[in-house]
């Protein structure tokens, strides 16, 4: 029904019936005519123009002059009252003024189609899609009711201009795309109308909402705003700009509180209703897809129940609109920003459109209806409360939409629509110019082809070409509404938009300063949930959009920066108690600072520092029966590999190092290797001074030789193996994080575990040796013998030792180094107690033990004592 807004759904339903139509009419005509006593006619009456004018060439135009159609009664049995449209609509006219005016600069040129005369016919769409389809089949049949006997003839125009509305268009262009006549709209923007299969012929002078949707989109996430409210015409145009708006929307991270629908026709409580949703909302920017029209009712509406506060970001259909920024409503709308097409300056059209007056044609209604609302009289006598026109107001008095020429920006685009059609047909005539004659005349194709390519310039330097789905280059302006000095509302450009850039260079600011809704420079917030301060993250509260979200404290080693997720900190760093910086990890190792680093450190040097002590003592009374007795010689030098073991620890404790690394693991092989090798050579040394049958003199020096050798071959074995270890992989600095997360452990990776393993085994292998002969030996003479000292001293070692590799093991960190000191000292301390301790007690405290004769004496009596038991 026509005082009804058509759904989506119902729109398809109500073109499929006008194509069926059509089609059937054509069949229709052609069986009629191929009856020779039928005539052609037309079924129903004819529709007129508003405003026409004969030439050569005829150019359609389809403009809502008036903005609403009154309702008519149906019934089944009278035929449908004429459609009346009503609530003259000043823009509109004055766009339809604008198609009048470059046609006739394009009669007067001498260069754009020569000796061609340009007319026009121009319908009242009315806003709304039945009367667009009624102006379809008055721009294609024409006036005439009959056709003669054949059906068969051209339409009336060659191309259309219009309409404003993208609903309304898409009807014309399907009724026009059968008969291949090319449109071109000033106004419709809906990305629908892209489409090449289904509009072949579409063209349109103003870019596709595909790219201002996401242009807004940009523009709200450029701004902060994630929290929004959305408003839009119920229409292709609102209903397909604001799908689009809300697809761009969602993957930049914004949310939609609401999306309301306001259609033309709805009614006055319906209108209220979106408004108290609008006012019950807690976004505080508001998204108004909205056409001229349904933006009117809209703040007509607000403003009986006060709504203000909302920063409202529009589209351009209103925009720019003085007829809004002028009255009542710029207390609603001021700071209201958005995008609008590029203001261009039309010469020469101000005062085109104030000559326009009802004389130049007494007959056409439409000019006196524009009078009579312009001026509010009436050329009726005799009419109560009216005044009588005279006809002599004037214009140049009167400030309407009509009159205002200062914001051309959709007039501009009628303007190079008429110019597209001008010189898309100026290339397809053959024009006369090089012929003999200087008044040849042009011979004009039957049609206008859709696919003609156009590309040329205005007298302004505006270009104007269309892509391969018939637009134009999508470039917008960003203008915000401001007052001037005098109190009025200007429209300032602060920002562009051109799709044609690289992505995400699309959207510029140039730097001006925005006035906002509250009239100040600050930007206002809308937002549902506010950002989480740094060490936070957002945390989805179910049941609500995502912009609405509750703040978490960032996990251990994550931090942020007001940022919606948090992000890990690298591997060798840690974050801070805020989490809001990544720090450095501690690097942990055994320092000299800490205390179990001192403590060993002290320990360390207490060894090496007793062990000489212990070689003074020696050395003191090395020329006494006890010391020659111990062996002298190897004595001091297990003194020394003592001494080294203590000191070797050192090595171990500190920063590592490539150089400590492989310093620690040799020093502690080769001084232990020394060590367990001087004992087991006096062991064997002892063994065999006491099993030997040869004389008592000869066997020292049978001996001496053999021990150094003893000496030099255990300890050489452990250097080659050391040397083999380094060569092939020695050990190396080594950070590890999987013991605890929050700190780096800093330890010598061996390497080679098999080095670190055979070096340790072969100092195994000495000891178990030695620890085999000591506990043979251990029944020799009590004054000499030194057997069950090295083989007590043996057992600690090795249970040191053995103790060791579990807790090596399993110790992480530094502990595992402090466990490998631990073990280096006790096993030193071991070897010294228990092999010298003895000895330095007789010769610091009982000297008198300490001579030949005692010493040879039991051991004497022991031998008397052994052949007695025999």
């Amino acid at each position: 029904l026509p005082q009804l807004q058509l759904s989506k759904d119902l729109k398809q339903l109500v073109n499929m019936y006008v194509y069926i139509f059509v089609m059937s009419l054509l069949v229709v005509m052609e069986i009629l005519a191929e009856d020779d006593s039928a005539v052609c006619e037309m079924l129903g009456s004819p529709e007129f123009p508003l405003l026409s004018k004969s030439g050569d060439i005829i150019i359609g135009g389809a403009f809502s002059v008036h903005s609403q159609i009154v309702a008519s009664s149906f019934s089944l049995s009278d035929a449908p009252d004429p459609l009346i449209c009503t609530r003259l609509n000043f823009r509109e006219f004055r766009f339809a003024q604008t198609m009048i005016f470059a046609i006739e600069e394009i009669n007067k040129s001498s260069s754009l189609l020569p000796n061609i005369s340009v007319g026009y016919k121009i319908f009242d769409s009315c806003g709304s899609t039945l009367p667009s389809t009624r102006a379809a089949m008055g721009l294609i049949n024409g006036q005439e009711r009959s056709f003669g006997k054949t059906c068969s003839g051209h339409s009336t125009v060659h191309v259309i201009v219009g309409t404003s509305e993208s609903s309304s268009t898409l009807v014309l262009s399907q009724i026009a795309g059968i008969f291949q006549i090319p449109v071109i709209s000033h106004f419709s923007t809906c990305a629908c109308l892209s489409n090449r299969k289904e509009h072949p012929s579409f063209f349109r002078t103003i870019p596709s909402d595909y790219y201002q949707s996401r242009a807004l989109a940009q523009l709200v996430k450029y701004f902060g705003w994630t929290w929004v409210g959305a408003v839009r015409s119920d229409n292709d145009y609102g209903n397909n700009g604001m799908a689009t708006f809300i697809e761009a929307a969602t993957k930049e991270g914004i949310c939609v509180e609401y999306s309301e629908a306001i259609a033309r026709t709805a009614s006055k409580e319906q209108v209220e209703r979106v408004v108290r949703v609008i006012s019950r909302g807690t976004a505080r920017v508001l998204i108004a897809f909205l056409s001229y029209d349904e933006m009117d009712a809209l703040l007509e509406a607000a403003l009986s129940q006060n709504l203000t506060g909302l920063q409202w970001v529009g589209s351009e259909s209103w925009i720019t609109a003085h007829h809004l920024a002028t009255m009542k409503y710029s207390g609603i709308l001021y700071g209201s920003i958005g995008f609008a097409i590029k203001k261009a300056k039309i010469a020469g059209l101000q005062d085109f459109l104030l000559q326009v007056h009802p004389s130049q044609d007494p007959q056409n209604h439409i000019l006196k209806e524009f009078w009579e609302e312009t001026f509010g009289c009436s050329f009726q006598s005799g009419l109560q409360d009216t005044k009588q026109c005279s006809g002599s107001e004037r214009l140049r008095d009167i400030k309407n939409p009509f009159t205002d020429v200062s914001e051309l920006r959709i007039s501009n685009n009628v303007y190079k629509a008429v110019y597209a059609v001008a010189h898309a047909m100026h290339s397809m005539l053959k024009c006369g110019e090089n012929s003999e004659t200087v008044n040849a005349s042009c011979t004009l194709k039957s049609i206008l082809q859709p696919k003609e390519d156009v590309n040329f310039s205005l007298e302004s330097g505006e270009k104007v070409y269309f892509d391969e789905r018939g637009d134009p280059a999508a470039t917008y302006q960003l203008v915000n509404w401001q007052r001037n000095p005098a109190g009025d509302i200007v429209f300032v450009v602060v920002g562009s938009y051109d799709a044609s850039l690289q992505n995400g260079k699309e959207f510029t600011m140039n730097g001006l300063n925005i006035t906002w809704v509250t009239e100040s420079f600050e930007r206002p917030v809308s937002v549902c949930s506010e950002s989480c301060p740094p060490g936070f993250r957002q945390a989805i509260i179910k049941g609500k959009p995502i912009c609405c979200f509750s703040c978490i404290t960032c996990a251990a080693g994550e931090i942020s920066n007001y940022s919606a997720e948090c992000s890990p900190c690298p591997l060798e760093y840690w974050s801070n108690e805020d989490h809001n910086k990544c720090v450095p990890k501690v690097l942990e190792f055994l320092s000299y600072e800490e205390t179990m680093g001192t403590l060993l450190t002290a320990f360390s040097l207490f060894g090496a520092g007793l062990t000489l002590v212990v070689s003074f003592v020696f050395f003191w009374f090395r020329h006494t029966p006890l010391v020659k007795a111990s062996n002298s010689e190897l004595s001091f030098l297990l003194l020394f590999s003592l001494t080294l073991c203590f000191l070797c620890s050192l090595t171990f404790i500190g920063r590592p190092t490539d150089w400590s690394c492989m310093l620690r693991h040799v020093a502690f092989g080769i001084a232990f290797a020394l060590c367990i090798s001087c004992i087991l050579t006096k062991t064997i040394t002892v063994v065999i001074a006491f099993k030997a049958r040869t004389p008592a003199n000869t066997v020292p020096q049978c001996l001496a030789s053999h021990q150094r050798m003893g000496v030099v071959g255990g300890t050489f074995l452990q250097v080659l193996v050391c040397v083999v270890w380094l060569a092939l992989a020695p050990p190396f600095p080594h950070k590890i994080t999987m013991y605890a997360a929050e700190r780096i452990i800093l330890e010598c990776n061996l390497g080679s575990s098999i080095g670190f393993w055979v070096v340790l085994g072969y100092i195994g292998l000495l000891a178990v040796l030695c620890l085999i002969l000591a506990f043979l030996a251990r029944k020799l003479p009590d004054n000499f013998n030194e057997a069950k000292f090295i083989t007590f001293s043996m057992l600690i070692f090795s249970a040191v030792w053995v103790t060791f590799i579990p807790a090596y093991v399993s110790s992480p960190g530094k502990f595992t180094v402090a466990v490998e000191i631990f073990a280096i000292l006790a096993s030193s301390f071991g070897l010294l107690f228990c092999i010298f301790a003895p000895k330095c007690y007789i010769l610091l405290l009982k000297p008198e033990r300490n001579t030949k004769n005692h010493i040879m004496g039991r051991d004497l009596q022991k031998k008397q004592l052994s052949e007695n038991d025999k």
